[in-house]
């Protein structure tokens, strides 16, 4: 069994079936790729799981407890964090000040914005968030206008956000979207390096095959609301089922 579980997932708006009886396992300590090609479901299978939406039917597992009926905050205290296609970050606070937000909310367990000054006389959440941005490799821009980074920087940053949660899983929706390919490589090489590092369950919605097959070491392929095909990137590649949905192509 994996950490995470889906079963016989569902889901409906009005007339259109977005997910069908969707299972899915995601194995511990493994990066597992979700990929399908436009209106596959893979968005709303994400907001299934991080309790953005609530599935017709079917049931959505992780480490033994349900998620369903969940508010997002209970489901990221369960320790699930997500990173958003665009990058959520506070554009009008500093690097260092965006750091400290989700260090000081693990440990008191919620945030009120108006609690930011307070973070800057609190001890272990600076020591946290500098230790943080050294694992970034962002540390010489703690005190950078955060708006004013690039989008390969707003992305380090909001990974690094969701790490000081502490996690169990990272879900990441497309998240070398709208990037140039050097921050892609670099956004790659960080995840690597976190795989490497921590105890650490990663799964990963992405249309860039560079990406998925750079990373992944499980794959789910969806078409049209259900599951193709799930295997390893080798034989993923050049499978017909892949390659018609994808395509277009006779299998």
């Amino acid at each position: 069994m994996g950490i995470l579980e889906v079963k016989d997932v569902g889901k409906r708006f009005g007339g259109l079936q977005a997910l069908g009886d969707v299972n899915l396992s995601v194995a511990e300590n493994t990066v597992h790729a979700i990929i399908g090609p436009n209106g596959a479901g893979k968005s709303t299978l994400l907001n299934c799981l991080v309790g953005k939406l609530i599935p017709d039917t079917g049931s959505v597992m992780f480490d033994g407890q349900s998620v369903l009926g969940r508010t997002p905050f209970e489901i990221n205290q369960m320790g699930i964090s997500r990173v958003f296609q665009t990058p959520e970050i506070f554009g009008e606070l500093s690097v260092m000040e965006n750091m400290m937000i989700p260090c000081f909310a693990k440990r008191d367990g919620s945030f009120r914005m108006h609690a930011i000054e307070n973070m800057h006389n609190e001890k272990d959440i600076v020591e946290k968030a500098e230790a943080m941005l050294e694992d970034m490799n962002m540390a010489d821009k703690r005190h950078m206008h955060s708006s004013s980074m690039s989008r390969g920087d707003k992305r380090r940053l909001e990974i690094g956000m969701c790490l000081a949660q502490e996690p169990r899983l990272l879900l990441l929706d497309e998240p070398t979207a709208g990037m140039a390919r050097a921050d892609t490589n670099n956004t790659i090489d960080l995840l690597k390096q976190i795989k490497e590092e921590r105890d650490i369950t990663i799964a990963i919605i992405e249309h860039d095959m560079h990406v998925v097959f750079s990373l992944s070491e499980r794959i789910t392929v969806l078409a049209q609301g259900t599951p193709l095909v799930e295997d390893t990137p080798e034989n993923i590649k050049g499978h017909p089922k892949v390659r018609e949905a994808y395509l277009g192509e006779s299998a």
